[in-house]
């Protein structure tokens, strides 16, 4: 890399994320009238596509914005004025959930952990022991700014057992990881296509039980006639049905190539590769003499590595002289992880295990130049293609 270049050569953040060419070729299909019997007959064919993708019995929505339009919509479709709400708080992203459920409820409580570490299922357990009245549980499964996993598929357990609903932010899990609305016990699943899926940011998808959509029915302040609704679009994804409001045509086109991607490489294939490339790249930070952010791999997330900045050094000028040098850009922290770690994502197109020394050698050289301290970019380099060249 010679020039600071005007664009990176090598897009490696936790979203948006590089697209899969065929995701691009798509958005380039003609855009048709959204009442035209063929983009009718698609958005429904995409539809069912996207429920054996979730493996949900009811087929999946789909809001026109990405995830963020999700999460606001389902907090004021979910939450009435006489709910209990339990947030659990393990990240910025969760902790952050607060500011579109409070307002809403009759009370709110969460549980809050160390934004390195996750939610125990045993405290949501006597939580919702100690207040039978809970009526809604909501998690984020992988909060990004921290690069931690949820026990979901624990919690949604416990959870299932009371009259609660079940809320899962896995916005930046779902596509990259086992995890699957049903399996893990959620009412409302929230998720879009890009991360793992490599999308563009545009769109949001929900697998809702029939629980989540009883629910919803009964909040009479759920929203009607509004881009925040949810239950307008219950059976827009019938091709006789038509839509609440405009689609966004060219972002369906979008999504049908991820997923067509997505089942034929196989899920489990899929979330092989985004692990195997999570992988690799811990193990070249570690052996570069870096630390993760996380307290501990147990719960480390296939889809982001979080490093735990040393001492003094500033993400933005960091992050700065990766990408001016060599034309890596990666993501720093959020909120109150912000300038204490950055994050490589390995989603979608980047979750390659050849990414992982990309992000390892930019990282170690840029770090030895804002320091002037030398990290071993060659054992870190070494410690990624050990993983590689033995697939584990």
């Amino acid at each position: 890399m010679t020039a600071k270049p005007s664009q990176p050569v090598f897009t490696l953040t936790t979203g948006p994320v590089n697209c899969y060419p065929e995701v691009l070729s798509a958005l380039g299909r003609p855009v048709y009238y959204d009442y035209d019997p063929a983009f009718l007959a698609t958005y429904e064919r995409i539809s069912l596509k996207l429920k054996q993708a979730m493996e949900t019995k009811n087929v999946p929505v789909i809001l026109h914005g990405e995830p963020v339009l999700a999460l606001e919509a389902v907090g004021i479709s979910v939450v009435g004025k006489d709910d209990v709400l339990l947030n659990l708080a393990s990240g910025v992203y969760g902790d952050g959930y607060r500011s579109w459920l409070e307002p809403h409820c009759r009370e709110y409580l969460d549980i809050r952990v160390p934004f390195n570490e996750v939610v125990d299922p045993a405290a949501v357990e006597a939580k919702l022991k100690e207040r039978p009245d809970i009526t809604v549980v909501t998690v984020c499964h992988h909060d990004t700014p921290s690069g931690t996993i949820n026990p979901v598929k624990e919690i949604g357990a416990i959870v299932a057992k009371t009259k609660a609903v079940f809320v899962v932010d896995a916005v930046s899990s779902f596509g990259g990881m086992d995890i699957l609305p049903e399996e893990v016990f959620s009412d409302i699943f929230i998720t879009g296509p890009n991360k793992c899926m490599g999308c563009p940011p545009g769109l949001s998808m929900l697998a809702i039980s029939d629980k989540g959509w009883a629910k919803m029915k009964a909040n009479p302040t759920a929203p009607r006639g509004s881009i925040l609704s949810v239950l307008d679009w219950e059976n827009a994804w019938r091709k006789e049905t038509g839509f609440p409001f405009t689609p966004s045509v060219a972002e369906v086109n979008g999504l049908e190539a991820a997923l067509d991607l997505y089942l034929d490489e196989g899920p489990q294939a899929v979330w092989a590769r985004h692990a195997l490339t999570a992988k690799a790249c811990r193990e070249g930070i570690k052996a570069m003499g870096l630390e993760l952010w996380t307290a501990s791999e147990n719960f480390v997330s296939p889809t982001t590595t979080a490093v735990r900045l040393p001492e003094g050094v500033e993400e933005a000028e960091l992050r700065q002289v990766m990408r001016d040098d060599y034309g890596v850009t990666i993501s720093s922290g959020r909120g109150a992880t912000l300038n204490k770690l950055v994050r490589i994502g390995h989603m979608g197109p980047t979750a390659r295990p050849i990414y992982a020394l990309v992000a390892v050698a930019a990282l170690g050289a840029a770090l030895t130049k804002v320091t002037g301290k030398a990290y071993d970019v060659g054992a870190g380099s070494a410690a990624v293609m050990a993983v590689i060249d033995t697939g584990k």
